[in-house]
């Protein structure tokens, strides 16, 4: 097995340590956050259930209805109300909750057209914040992208929990927005 990065590790064990417990919702790439936040001692302190959503009707369970678009700000918000509300249904005890959704387009073994992209929401009581990445497609291989969308996922969690998140390995044909809170 592979050891977990370091900046990695410090972030997830952050997040374990933060009072929040989370549900998480992903389709195309997230996985590999997954993995990281249960590899760290911690994680029954943080997750609730995840859950992922790679068949259109999986994930059109969660959103209530079929997207418009799959991978769009719009369905990961969606993704992120829809976690927090399960993460509420299944808290026990008086914790703060957030709601995770990630949805994204990544490298895969086929032509496809559009941009390599992922969106990231994560949906608190106090407000959401959301996270949009373009990655230039053709730079990295699927595990490299898989890689940096499962970066950005725990970054939007840790930034959500008040701690430092892991780097990203943007490249000059990267676009990453990150929105503050929204209400």
């Amino acid at each position: 097995m592979s050891r977990l990065p370091a900046d990695v590790a410090v972030a997830v064990a952050a997040i374990h340590a933060a009072p929040p417990r989370l549900a998480l919702a992903f389709a195309g790439a997230g996985s590999l956050g997954l993995h990281w936040l249960h590899a760290v001692a911690g994680s029954s302190r943080t997750l609730l259930e995840a859950r992922d959503c790679y068949a259109p009707r999986s994930l059109a369970a969660v959103v209530s209805q079929p997207p418009g678009q799959a991978v769009s700000a719009a369905t990961a918000q969606a993704m992120a109300a829809w976690a927090l509300g399960h993460a509420a249904a299944l808290a026990e005890g008086d914790w703060p909750l957030l709601g995770v959704g990630c949805t994204a387009a990544i490298a895969t073994d086929r032509e496809r057209r559009g941009l390599n992209r992922a969106f990231v929401a994560v949906a608190a009581a106090g407000g959401a914040h959301a996270y949009a990445l373009v990655l230039e497609k053709g730079a990295r291989e699927r595990p490299a992208e898989e890689e940096l969308v499962s970066r950005l996922l725990l970054r939007a969690i840790a930034r959500a929990c008040g701690a430092p998140g892991p780097e990203l390995a943007l490249g000059a044909g990267d676009n990453l927005v990150e929105d503050g809170p929204a209400t």
